[in-house]
């Protein structure tokens, strides 16, 4: 059997590595556009490389992904976190579970994840082209044919072919599935933080606020978690969240929008009045400068108070009912504009691809050209930051090399 893996990344690799433990007679290959493998694995958390989430709660885990929640719940009983670990540890890759649930090489290097899938590879004789990229495939008597671009190579026949090419920021870049009359979700950007050109908010660049909650004006859209200002707008997993969550609706306003802040992590008024109150009668004589609600952050409980037109010397005694009023308001239902947004470091998240409709989720087959199988973020699955996208390629691709 004559199996080709299309794409050098996290996905391929880890199919090719199982289509060949589970076939051992196959001869498989690993066929890579450019001339460098596992080049996203490389920059992936930092150079770290975030494998994978800590979380075990299959219910919690399929919960993060904003496109292909309920496909990933099944297929997370054949393969999740716990046996991602697994499987690392065993080939001699240490791993750490941080604080934050996010699971890194104990190296601390993406390195040792790459030499990982090519001493795997290598031990299992799977043979790797670099410099293939593929142009199209054409279905003849029940196998595939491959075509290459610039035809680097003749065209050749495969019985099994498994597709792990990636998110491709353009539809165009999916047009050779399209043409084999697979269906396609428009691709769009997913994981990105908010431009805010015009906020005076921006001048607070470095200010971490945990937890914070940020919603989408005119949408049903939030998220709780830290919230970093940067010198550009906002970022932190909150954002990246939202971002993740309201990728197409964001899409349709050309990211034009609204985000509303809760500097407190709730919008019940009620409850932070009642805390407001109480401190502006027990700290009384204390200057609102020096006395900051719930620990903010010195610089941003300032620039709030400036943002309302309160003066720092005055004492929390002396601001009366719509001075607390100002300061509830403030705190839960801060606005910014956003102009624009900016890809969260290297790591290029789509969320479109190839639609679910158009792949047995079972076998990651496709329902419209036989022996094709799909794995990676080429399908319309995409997970928020912290090592699920790297959890739901190798999902799939532990699926998908079964070859069923």
């Amino acid at each position: 059997m004559k199996v080709a893996v299309i794409g050098g990344g996290a996905a391929g690799f880890f199919a090719a590595i199982h289509a060949k433990e589970n076939h051992p007679e196959a001869r498989v290959t690993i066929f890579e556009k450019s001339k460098k493998l596992l080049s996203k694995v490389k920059v992936s958390g930092g150079g770290r490389c975030n494998v994978t989430n800590g979380t075990t709660s299959i219910s919690d885990l399929s919960k993060a992904y904003p496109r292909g929640e309920k496909q990933l719940k099944k297929a997370f009983r054949i393969f999740n976190t716990q046996h991602t670990m697994d499987w690392f540890e065993q080939r001699n890759v240490p791993l750490m579970i941080q604080e934050d649930n996010c699971v890194f090489p104990v190296s601390q290097d993406s390195q040792s994840i790459i030499d990982c899938f090519l001493r795997e590879s290598r031990k299992s004789g799977i043979q790797i082209k670099t410099g293939h990229g593929v142009a199209s495939i054409v279905p003849k008597d029940g196998r595939l044919q491959l075509h290459f671009l610039k035809n680097i190579a003749p065209p050749t026949l495969f019985d099994k072919v498994i597709v792990a090419t990636g998110g491709s920021p353009k539809r165009k870049g999916l047009l050779w599935l399209e043409e084999l009359e697979h269906k396609i979700s428009e691709p769009v950007p997913s994981l990105f933080t908010f431009n805010m050109p015009s906020e005076h908010v921006r001048e607070l660049m470095g200010i971490v606020v945990e937890p914070a909650m940020a919603s989408i004006q005119g949408t049903n859209l939030k998220a709780s978690g830290p919230l970093l200002i940067t010198h550009w707008g906002m970022s932190g997993p909150a954002i990246l969240k939202l971002s993740a969550f309201g990728a197409r609706i964001l899409s349709e306003t050309d990211y034009q929008f609204k985000v509303q802040v809760s500097w407190v992590n709730t919008h019940n008024s009620e409850k932070v009045r009642t805390d407001i109150s109480q401190i502006s009668q027990q700290q009384a004589k204390k200057i609102l400068a020096n006395f900051r609600p719930y620990l903010l952050p010195e610089r941003l409980w300032h620039f709030l108070l400036e943002k309302i037109d309160l003066p720092k010397d005055k004492r929390w005694g002396e601001i009366g009912k719509k001075g607390i009023n100002k300061i509830v308001n403030i705190l839960t239902h801060d606005i910014y504009q956003v102009n624009g947004k900016t890809t969260f470091k290297e790591e290029f998240v789509t969320c479109g691809g190839v639609s679910l409709d158009s792949i047995d989720m079972k076998t990651m087959q496709s329902k419209v050209c036989p022996n094709l199988y799909f794995t990676g973020e080429v399908m319309d699955i995409d997970g928020i930051t912290g090592g699920y996208n790297f959890q739901a390629a190798w999902t799939t691709a532990f699926i998908a090399g079964k070859l069923d």
